[in-house]
């Protein structure tokens, strides 16, 4: 009888600390958000996930043009219970506000040289126009007819975005340059400008370089 009372005894203060499935309800203030639990996209803007006794999920916010979200619920002894709510305040990618989608970037673009130009003034107003939107040039051969800048780095909230011009000579008759705008993004905050294997090509481009290619153009090209 004893034992039988120092097990109930047990039972009941255990019980209270039995782990059990957990429910989270997660809510965007974008309406049309993809919610994705552990790689699977469960709904848009609001969604109610179940945590699995002694498991965790990891939970994804995500909509084009904002920046992206992620959580990780677990619902294991020692740790803390998972929220019966979740909110997620979206908020806009600075990386894509500060740029443009543009086809000109990572493309060489082929410039015919307007005959009526002198070839020594081309090559020096090839180099004004680079120093109006780039503050270093890293090679500069007059004889090759060959620049290119150093890279312009700029950090954003969940981006790295690197950008350099490349110019070289494409055919001496008629004259025509090539002019290639760099543009590429780490996925990454402070991504190092050195960590080549980090940055990949980016289908846009820092609005303050849009019009690199249009200036080369207008100002050397043979219209």
């Amino acid at each position: 009888m004893k034992l039988k009372s120092l097990l109930t005894a047990s039972l009941f203060l255990i019980a209270p600390f039995a782990i059990k499935a957990q429910t989270v309800q997660i809510s965007a203030s974008e309406a049309d958000a993809k919610i994705v639990v552990d790689g699977q996209i469960l709904g848009t803007g609001n969604a109610k996930i179940k945590v699995p006794k002694n498991s965790c999920v990891n939970v994804k916010v995500q909509k084009a043009g904002f920046l992206r979200y992620e959580q990780t619920f677990c619902n294991k002894k020692g740790m803390a219970e998972p929220p019966k709510k979740q909110f997620f305040d979206m908020k806009k990618d600075d990386a894509e506000e500060a740029s443009i989608k543009t086809d000109q970037a990572n493309i060489d673009f082929s410039i015919e040289i307007n005959k009526k130009q002198d070839v020594a003034e081309v090559w020096k107003r090839a180099n004004q126009i680079v120093t109006d939107y780039f503050d270093a040039i890293e090679v500069a051969d007059k004889e090759t007819s060959y620049l290119r800048t150093s890279w312009s780095i700029q950090s954003f909230q969940q981006n790295t975005i690197r950008t350099r011009l490349i110019i070289k000579l494409s055919k001496s008759e008629p004259l025509t340059y090539k002019v290639k705008l760099v543009s590429e993004f780490s996925g990454a905050p402070l991504t190092s400008v050195k960590a080549d294997e980090q940055f990949h090509d980016w289908d846009r481009v820092l609005r303050k370089y849009q019009n690199v290619i249009s200036d080369f153009t207008t100002r050397l090209g043979n219209q």
